[in-house]
């Protein structure tokens, strides 16, 4: 029985210690149609220039806590008393780590392409959107936003 309760508080600090860890960013990135800092919904523009940028690899923490679980159960086999417990804790966090690499190995491979359009408005206002591909986007193309994405018109 005290095993159990060792094993549940191990698993139970291992996910805290992560919860804790857990990043975020000012701007979430919504599946690449995000845009930069404009929040109009529609208008009418003429394409400036088009940038490619690297997006970032995210995870969403489903390898890290299971990495600990996994890592916590290892090491819950190891030892007896207080080495046992120590070889718990030790287990979930390194079992979290390495679940969390290899989920972000997994989800993309170092990363996906977006791209950032640069578009002078027929205001004069200058707005950037982000998003996962340009289709046939060119510079000078005249262009209309409608919900933070960039088509030709």
């Amino acid at each position: 029985m005290k095993a159990t309760r060792t094993l549940a508080a191990a698993v139970l600090a291992t996910t805290a210690l992560l919860t804790g860890c857990a990043s975020t960013t000012s701007q979430p990135y919504n599946g690449g149609y995000n845009s930069g800092y404009n929040n109009a919904s529609m208008g009418y523009g003429t394409i400036e220039s088009i940038q490619v940028t690297q997006g970032g690899n995210r995870t969403s923490g489903a390898g890290a806590i299971l990495g600990g679980v996994v890592g916590a159960l290892a090491g819950n086999q190891v030892g007896s008393g207080s080495g046992r417990t120590a070889a718990t804790v030790a287990g979930g966090v390194a079992g979290a780590a390495i679940g969390n690499n290899v989920e972000r190995n997994r989800a993309d491979g170092g990363g996906h392409e977006l791209y950032q359009i640069n578009v002078r408005m027929d205001n004069g206002e200058y707005r950037t959107v982000t998003q996962d591909s340009v289709y046939d986007l060119r510079v000078g193309n005249r262009v209309r936003i409608v919900d933070g994405r960039v088509y030709r018109y």
